[in-house]
């Protein structure tokens, strides 16, 4: 089981990073419309996705800015920090197959607020980004070390 640990406020300084890499699979892009409700056919029918200017289908935008999300819960600040708020401005689409990479700095602290501003950046595998913003957070005031939540296997089961 993979450890999870924080940087606590007070152990926070700007120019902190940190990296998630993750690869989108059709089971992810599956897996976020049915959780999400978002069926639009831009990310889900090769046939229509095919006649847009993508050529093809296509991440839900939320899908990458929900990566954002797990490397600020899991790597900076980390767990017991809380995420507030979110600018985020997409670039270019992600693909099935495509290998993104959130990086995350921290660029502001506020010690009155105990908060923290944090440039939010996911580019892809060709170095290219798709998503740029940044987001406040909350960081946890004390040291957290937990072992990762253990989450079930899923299957798919294909109406087609």
């Amino acid at each position: 089981m993979r450890k999870l640990e924080n940087t606590p406020f007070d152990e926070l300084k700007i120019g902190d990073k940190e990296t998630l890499t993750r690869t989108l699979t059709e089971q992810d892009l599956l897996l976020f419309a049915k959780v999400s409700g978002d069926t639009n056919p831009v990310h889900l029918d090769k046939d229509f996705a095919a006649t847009t200017q993508f050529e093809g289908r296509i991440a839900h935008g939320m899908w990458t800015s929900s990566l954002i999300s797990c490397a600020l819960a899991t790597k900076l600040p980390g767990p017991g920090g809380i995420y507030l708020s979110q600018e985020v401005k997409f670039m270019r689409p992600v693909k099935i197959g495509d290998t993104v990479t959130v990086e995350l700095e921290v660029i502001e602290i506020n010690e009155r607020r105990k908060r923290a501003t944090v440039s939010t950046k996911v580019i892809n595998q060709d170095g290219k980004a798709v998503v740029k913003g940044k987001a406040e957070v909350m960081p946890a005031v004390e040291k957290v070390v937990v072992d990762e939540y253990p989450l079930p296997d899923i299957e798919l089961i294909s109406r087609a």
